[in-house]
């Protein structure tokens, strides 16, 4: 069906960005080619016949300010730490237009270790209950390099969730690419899901109804953790819920017509995909590992039951398609569900999307099939 109206002012901003990124890395490139051709500029003022060594920037006493400036980020961390206060600005101010603040339920702030890998930090979200409550070890999107469990949509998110279904969410606040790149964030995961289950009688959480849910990248993560628990710790799941997940680093089940119906030409779509990927691993052909890329799993049996939901307008539809026929074929209770009309971060719009309400409706109800 036709794109909603609500979308098309965001879709030409989302496509001018696309086109700048392109751009961006093509003069990044000319650039990179025509630097060694320059000469300093002390070289070419030279007198015919002499060539003056470059000049060298006197370097900083150790300890002074100019030091620690010298000796500060690089000018890619420097634009990645930028990239980041946009995206959490731009978050903060979808969240007061277009989103729905969530309710002032209790929350607990813990740290978990990770053998060989930084810790992390999870937060749980608590509903009112005077009994231990199903509970969902959630992971948010972002593309593995910008989001978290603070940004102001997330956290409404969450504690909605966890109001509405009565189910205790527990938020993973995994490291982001390319500081910390996979596996790290499943073997996070994996620490996670094991302290919760060690820990959930003092927690409040019943250690026989946990789930485990995750958004884009986030569900990617979701899924990973599924099959790293099958393989090593095998912990009683009782559900996974993911949301427009990418399950294929390799780009393979991309659905590329839902961004030509979009306007946005293949080339930007994929190139789209592969920066992604090459922010999350360190080397290209780790795409093909199960834990990196779930869908690429030999096996996909003895996997928790499913509830998929993607958009009409995402190319990462054709990742939730497979994964549930993928989960299916294995014997998995797996289900999917395409919004029509809509794009990827449609749960974002609640205050302002009829989709995004009954997006939020249908993840409770999900969620809510833990009380059984």
């Amino acid at each position: 069906m036709p794109l909603d109206p609500f979308f098309s002012e965001r879709l030409r901003v989302h496509r001018r960005y696309l086109f700048d990124q392109a751009l961006g890395t093509v003069r990044s490139r000319v650039r990179s080619l025509l630097d060694p051709l320059r000469l300093p500029w002390s070289a070419a003022s030279a007198p015919s016949g002499q060539v003056s060594a470059p000049r060298q920037p006197h370097a900083a006493p150790a300890g002074t300010a100019a030091g620690a400036r010298a000796a500060g980020p690089g000018p890619r961390a420097r634009a990645r730490a930028k990239h980041r206060r946009a995206a959490l600005a731009w978050d903060r101010t979808e969240l007061r237009t277009v989103g729905t603040p969530g309710p002032g339920i209790r929350t607990t702030e813990h740290e978990v270790d990770v053998p060989g890998y930084p810790a992390v930090r999870v937060r749980i979200y608590h509903p009112d209950a005077d009994r231990p409550v199903p509970g969902a070890l959630a992971f948010f999107g972002g593309a593995f390099r910008i989001g978290g469990i603070d940004y102001p949509t997330t956290d409404a998110a969450f504690r909605r969730r966890a109001a509405d279904a009565g189910v205790a969410m527990v938020a993973v606040d995994y490291a982001l690419a390319p500081e910390h790149r996979y596996p790290t964030q499943v073997e996070q995961a994996h620490a996670a899901l094991e302290w919760l289950f060690d820990n959930a009688d003092a927690l409040g959480v019943d250690a026989g109804r946990i789930a485990v849910a995750g958004t884009s990248a986030g569900a990617n993560v979701a899924a990973a953790l599924t099959l790293l628990n099958r393989d090593r710790g095998r912990r009683p799941l009782r559900l996974q819920v993911l949301e427009v997940p990418v399950v294929d680093l390799t780009g393979r089940m991309l659905d590329l017509r839902a961004t030509r119906a979009l306007g946005v030409p293949n080339v930007l779509a994929r190139r789209e995909l592969r920066s992604v990927a090459r922010t999350y691993l360190p080397r290209a052909e780790l795409a093909r590992e199960p834990y990196a890329s779930p869908l690429r799993a030999t096996s996909h049996a003895d996997l928790p039951p499913a509830v998929i939901l993607t958009a009409e307008y995402d190319p990462l539809r054709g990742d939730g398609d497979a994964y549930g026929a993928a989960l299916r074929a294995a014997g998995v209770d797996a289900s999917v569900v395409r919004y029509q009309g809509v794009t990827h971060d449609t749960p974002v719009f609640t205050g302002a999307l009829p989709a995004a309400r009954r997006w939020h409706d249908d993840v409770v109800s999900a969620l809510r099939r833990l009380h059984a």
